[in-house]
């Protein structure tokens, strides 16, 4: 076995290891993303093979539900790219049962840096907690943290959900990096149930991936060369943002063939 082969085998190993440990309900870092094409996204996972591996979840489906007021406040203040914005998401793994493990978590984001916050519960619980208004029975400073923003963003309902499948990877030699690519990225505001699976309209084109690059610095200078020689330049992309933007321009047609209809009835009377 080489020594690569070893790093790998030792990363799988600790991914598993910390996955029997817990969750870590606190983050904080830096979170870059790209859009890449099919081509440029596997030559770069040929380039990464000594510097990450797919960690011990493999391909995993990405469920959320987004929350927001009744006229979108959370959403169109951060497509405004505010120094500083927050939102609210209910989150699974996998397609949802009542006892799935479920993550309600606050991300907020200030100066460029991601803080997020979650605390875990079953799915059922935790959407009686956010739709009903029932209280957990276990609470903590970050459960107050989400008690706030519920009673602060009056009317806040679920909005939108958003799902995707995911590959995620770690570094190797750097615990800290963390790349993830999403594919077939939907969003949808019928049947907002995490039991629903990834359903929805989808975001990207054919063939292409949503790759975010999660570290606690600056980017190194290997990985920095890696993407100006494959010509992968970092965007802006917000998923809800995206599925928000999709919404208004259905609504827009909808509203534009309705005054069309209307219009064509007064002149046939």
């Amino acid at each position: 076995m080489t020594s690569t082969e070893n790093k790998k085998t030792v990363f799988a190993l600790n991914g598993r290891n910390k996955e029997m440990a817990g969750f870590k309900d606190v983050f904080e870092r830096i979170e870059t993303k790209f859009l890449l094409d099919d081509m440029q996204y596997k030559e770069l996972m040929k380039r990464l093979e000594n510097m990450a591996a797919v960690d011990s979840y493999g391909k995993t489906s990405i469920l959320n539900i987004y929350f927001d007021t009744p006229d979108y406040k959370l959403i169109e203040r951060s497509l405004e790219k505010p120094v500083y914005k927050e939102k609210l998401r209910l989150r699974t793994y996998g397609v949802a049962e009542d006892d799935t493990n479920a993550f309600i978590e606050i991300k907020k984001k200030y100066k460029g840096v991601v803080y997020k916050r979650r605390i875990s519960m079953p799915y059922k619980e935790a959407m009686e907690y956010l739709v009903e208004g029932k209280r957990p029975e276990k609470t903590s400073q970050i459960s107050n943290e989400i008690d706030y923003f519920l009673g602060y963003y009056k009317g806040i309902r679920p909005a939108m959900a958003i799902s995707y499948d995911r590959i995620a990877m770690a570094g190797i030699y750097d615990p800290e990096l963390r790349i993830t690519f999403d594919t077939n990225i939907r969003w949808r505001t019928e049947k907002l149930s995490l039991k629903e699976g990834n359903t929805g309209t989808e975001i990207l084109l054919p063939g292409q991936h949503l790759m975010e690059l999660k570290i606690a610095g600056a980017m190194s200078v290997e990985m920095a060369r890696i993407l100006d020689e494959l010509n992968i330049r970092q965007t802006s992309f917000s998923k809800y943002g995206r599925g928000y933007q999709d919404l208004l321009s259905q609504n827009i047609e909808k509203a534009r063939k309705e005054q069309s209809q209307i219009a064509t009835f007064r002149r046939a009377v």
